[in-house]
């Protein structure tokens, strides 16, 4: 579904897997992006697009008083008919990153510039001008970085990928086990019979004990606290991960909080 906010608490931010490519420009703040193997910043003026089928993680500074983006999500729908319209023919794209920024230029400027007048209450694009703004986003995108018409036209589901590489880069991400079968280039029933042979336990069993794993380093080498670990490892609550966590080692975070350094 196509969307565009100019809100901080949009829900596309909140979101860790990455169903259609998103165009998001910083209007103000900043905003780091994680997708398993590196972190991208924006900030104020930046812009770039989340890759579909990505795995991201958006974070925001802990002392960021405001962050306002403005955010375009472009669907497979929309972009066949741009495609059919404009009688695009995409070259295939060697671009393997999850996040691309984009540069800047007055184009990008201007365009965000000229949607001030078009907004309605909560911040939503009129609908009378609405297709005329995506399209007019897409030609600026292309007519500036025509590299991109290889990604924003690739309508291929994932191919088949190595799942233990895959699986100990992503296992942060707190997605359910169809998503992770579908991004590996999977079936439900292949993915779990490959996990199986790899890792030697189900996927459940194996996410968990991976991140209690990681947040039993973090908090006993690094001395982190479980507050500030919980999200990031995938836990959604954080009375679960105290319990999880107890009955994986026998004792609770406290006693490594709390565990004075040997003599």
């Amino acid at each position: 579904m196509r969307g565009i906010t100019e809100n901080q608490q949009s829900s596309f931010l909140k979101e860790q897997f990455i169903p259609d490519h998103v165009f998001l420009y910083v209007v103000k703040g900043s905003i780091s992006f994680f997708d398993g193997n590196k972190t991208y910043t924006l900030k104020t003026g930046g812009c770039g697009i989340a890759r579909k089928n990505s795995l991201i993680k958006f974070m925001l500074p802990d002392n960021e008083e405001t962050f306002n983006p403005i955010i375009f999500c472009f669907d497979e729908e929309f972009l066949q008919q741009f495609q059919t319209k404009h009688k695009i023919q995409p070259t295939a794209s060697n671009m393997i990153e999850s996040f691309l920024e984009i540069r800047k230029t007055d184009w990008i400027d201007n365009f965000i510039t000229s949607l001030k007048p078009y907004y309605k209450g909560g911040m939503q694009l009129d609908e009378a001008v609405e297709d005329l703004k995506y399209e007019e986003l897409l030609i600026i995108l292309l007519k500036q970085q025509p590299e991109l018409a290889g990604v924003l036209f690739n309508y291929a589901r994932p191919e088949k990928l190595n799942l233990e590489a895959f699986m100990n880069s992503n296992y942060k991400f707190n997605v359910s086990i169809e998503r992770f079968a579908y991004l590996t280039g999977r079936s439900l029933s292949a993915f779990k019979r490959d996990f199986k042979e790899i890792f030697g336990c189900t996927p459940n069993r194996w996410l968990v004990k991976k991140r209690l794993n990681e947040a039993h380093f973090l908090i006993e080498k690094k001395k982190q606290k479980p507050p500030e670990i919980y999200l990031d490892l995938g836990f959604l609550d954080l009375s679960h991960f105290y319990y999880v966590f107890k009955k994986q080692f026998g004792y609770p975070p406290s006693m490594l909080q709390n565990e004075k350094p040997k003599k």
